[in-house]
């Protein structure tokens, strides 16, 4: 965002959000929402679907609205949530920036890169946030990882893999709604299920010379694709690669990142970066010693970082921080997803950044 721009700290009361689109993450916002319910509380939802509605009404207790425009015409929402399907969020988020009202849209924050780029205008235009999610920041296992490669441990990063081995299945979850795996409003394996570890790429590595990939839809009866690779080459030297499925048989099996450097070795795994499974340094650091600590279990591909995720959230709006992740860091991960597809449909090499 323009650093210049002022935005009015929201003090002497709870910061007061709605939410739309009640599917199925949006439990992880109701339940952040409650998890800060001495500066923060949810005052409307919305939904299309009289069903999920009825049942957000019911789970929350606040009022319910069956469009955003309803919404927007009654709520005293300070910031609006779009847990829509992503291709919405862009127009959504216009929508409600034109009201006045600071916009935070779940991942990924737009389909198409120049909707992106209008979502980000329309919002500093309007003088209002846009928060983009990005959760799995804040997994202790990556802050660890990200700290470790700000600090050099690594040297020479030589070679970074990251693989998203997980399963969707066709009747039950992309038959749960037709947009899920289409281009316009969901995108495929890359743009939905594996953007967190897209996020990473460059949050954690760095900056992206370019990049290289192949897609296919193999086993899905969708339009995006249901597996795919990205080979990549960083400014930094480092050589890599993101493999990425939906058919892992019979359930999800792994969402990991590996760092080889000159000084140091690391694997995050688990089922979705939940785990430290290696990690060595030529010297020592006492970060090391929160290595066993920083594991946890999880069964959901979500993690625990949304609570943490609306911590910076609300003191932003406060004033009492800067958005970790606002809209023009939401473009980073974006605009490689972007430069991916380009490069499978045209079947060339994609440098970045896509605009100058």
């Amino acid at each position: 965002m323009h650093r210049s721009m002022i935005y009015t700290a929201i003090t002497g009361r709870k910061i007061r959000f709605a939410l739309v689109g009640c599917g199925r993450i949006s439990k992880n916002h109701f339940d952040s929402i409650s998890q800060h319910a001495d500066h923060a509380e949810l005052v409307d939802v919305c939904d299309t679907d009289p069903s999920a509605l009825q049942k957000a009404v019911h789970s929350t207790g606040v009022s319910g609205h069956s469009s955003l425009a309803a919404l927007l015409q009654k709520t005293t929402a300070d910031c609006v949530i779009l847990t829509t399907p992503s291709g919405i969020h862009p127009q959504q988020a216009i929508e409600v920036a034109g009201t006045g009202r600071h916009v935070l849209s779940e991942k990924p924050m737009a389909t198409k890169w120049q909707d992106g780029r209008r979502m980000v205008r329309a919002c500093e235009e309007a003088g209002v946030r846009l928060f983009v999610v990005k959760q799995n920041r804040k997994n202790a296992t990556l802050q660890l990882l990200k700290k470790a490669v700000e600090q050099k441990r690594f040297g020479q990063i030589y070679m970074v893999a990251l693989n998203v081995f997980w399963q969707r299945p066709q009747v039950g979850y992309y038959d749960q709604a037709k947009w899920r795996g289409t281009w316009d409003l969901d995108g495929g394996a890359f743009m939905n299920q594996a953007s967190h570890y897209v996020d990473l790429l460059e949050w954690i590595i760095g900056p992206i010379d370019s990049l290289h990939a192949y897609t296919a839809t193999l086993a899905r009866d969708i339009e995006a694709e249901d597996t795919g690779v990205i080979s990549l080459r960083w400014r930094n030297g480092a050589l890599g690669s993101l493999n990425c499925t939906m058919l892992s048989y019979p359930k999800n099996l792994e969402g990991s990142i590996t760092i080889l450097g000159e000084k140091g070795t690391v694997r995050v795994g688990g089922v979705a970066v939940n785990e430290i499974q290696q990690w060595q340094f030529a010297d020592s650091c006492p970060e090391d010693e929160q290595i066993k600590d920083a594991s946890y279990e999880t069964t959901s591909v979500y993690g625990f970082g949304h609570p943490l995720y609306y911590r910076n959230v609300i003191s932003t709006l406060r004033g009492e921080a800067e958005p970790e992740v606002d809209g023009r860091e939401g473009l980073k991960s974006l605009e490689v997803l972007i430069a991916a597809y380009r490069s499978a449909r045209d079947g060339v090499r994609v440098g970045l950044p896509l605009e100058l």
